[in-house]
């Protein structure tokens, strides 16, 4: 019997858990010269936060797959969000930049947790139209944040009510998940135990959270014994699927982030029309996944999947070309229309890789490895450009496209049991 259909409360609080993770992202880029002349600092050393912020998620992304069935969603969420708004009113109140930078450690710790359980938990329990729905609404919160600053500022207030604003729509979210705790353990229980045809419990584990410890009697009925962690790492489709969602997320962010170079320098494009182009790249994300999530339940995600890698390296083909600047910008859209879905179907399929017993866990390095990848290879990136030459861009993520779609046809071939 098929899963029932999300609760709508916990759907609307899911979609507003990833706006607020959008949030800060779109906060620092507008406030930062504010914030580097309150501190006296030069402007590299926004490094240092964003460093300190990547260390944070890393680390607690991968480490909630592994916690998730002890603690329950629920409870993580909760916790989580109020950690990353205690670390936005550390922002707000900094007297320096060395607390600012201990606070991002503490916000990258409760944001990676919140995006590792959200999305375990939507895998199991969200199809793939609100799973994308879920995961456009994060570019929401980026769009929304640099508003709420540049709107502060202009108010003349201040970064700091910028971050206090977040800080509080983060407590209240927070308060939020913890009085629906029993309502996410509720949901996780309804997936981990579907009807079988003679009306009792299926054989296999589909729990949300992860496989249940067993009691002093043994496993709940229903409910798989414990697997090893020394087991879900011992899949290969684990590090294959944590290698393609480096890969995914690397060329997510490099081409948002070196586009308008490529398209000044490179393509002779005017400033304005440029920037107005990156916009563009990223409503074409935002766009796609809310285009796509209907697509995906019509089609099937499996499907949508491959053509959605296809058309990632097509775009980077056309970015690669070395034509006029419209057909750069061309391949620039469709690299981010067809980009848009690949996060949350490779999400939602990881059960079908790597069986429901290490979903959640495999889930939590995959977004850590994500994590990754959006800081390292980037960075890469602009060395590379930094030395060469910006038409280099393409070609890069042409390469990086490629990568991936060998990638998710090697993390596919054998799945493991559950």
């Amino acid at each position: 019997m098929s899963a029932a259909p999300p609760r709508a409360s916990l759907l609307l609080l899911a979609y507003l858990a990833f706006v607020s993770l959008g949030l800060p992202d779109g906060l620092i880029g507008v406030g930062w010269p504010s914030i580097r002349a309150d501190f006296d600092v030069p402007t590299e050393a926004v490094g240092l936060v964003l460093t300190a912020g990547t260390a944070g998620y890393l680390t607690s992304s991968v480490l909630a797959g592994f916690t998730l069935a002890r603690l329950g969603v629920g409870r993580l969420l909760a916790v989580s969000t109020l950690l990353a708004s205690l670390a936005l009113t550390g922002y707000a109140a900094s007297p320096a930049l060395t607390l600012m930078v201990g606070c991002a450690l503490v916000l990258g710790l409760g944001s990676g947790a919140i995006d590792s359980g959200l999305n375990a938990y939507a895998a199991g329990a969200f199809g793939p139209r609100h799973m994308n729905w879920m995961h456009a609404f994060f570019g929401l919160g980026v769009a929304i944040g640099p508003l709420i600053m540049t709107a502060v500022l202009g108010a003349g207030l201040g970064w700091r009510w910028g971050y206090g604003i977040v800080a509080v729509a983060q407590l209240a979210l927070a308060l939020a998940f913890a009085l629906t705790v029993r309502a996410w353990r509720d949901r996780s229980a309804a997936v981990a135990v579907p009807v079988g045809p003679a009306g009792g419990p299926a054989s296999a584990d589909l729990t949300v959270g992860g496989p249940v410890a067993a009691g002093p009697a043994g496993p709940e009925p229903g409910r798989a014994a414990p697997v090893p962690v020394r087991e879900t790492l011992r899949l290969p489709a684990v590090w294959l699927g944590a290698a393609a969602f480096a890969a995914y997320v690397a060329i997510e962010v490099a081409a948002g982030l070196w586009a308008f170079l490529l398209l000044t320098e490179g393509r002779g494009l005017a400033a304005a029309p440029a920037g107005l182009c990156v916009s563009g790249y990223w409503g074409s994300l935002f766009l796609g996944r809310v285009v796509q999530g209907l697509v995906a339940e019509r089609l099937g995600t499996g499907r949508v999947l491959r053509a959605s890698l296809v058309g990632m390296a097509v775009g980077a083909v056309l970015m690669a070309a070395p034509a006029p600047a419209p057909v750069t910008v061309a391949g620039l859209f469709l690299l981010g229309f067809a980009a848009a879905p690949v996060f949350p179907l490779l999400t939602l399929t990881t059960a079908e890789r790597v069986g429901a017993a290490h979903a959640d866990r495999v889930i939590g390095v995959q977004i850590g490895a994500a994590g990754l990848g959006a800081a390292l290879v980037p960075a890469g990136l602009g060395v590379l450009l930094g030395n060469t030459s910006v038409t280099l861009l393409g070609p890069a993520l042409t390469v990086l496209a490629l990568v991936l779609l060998a990638l998710h046809a090697a993390a596919g071939r054998r799945p493991a049991p559950a």
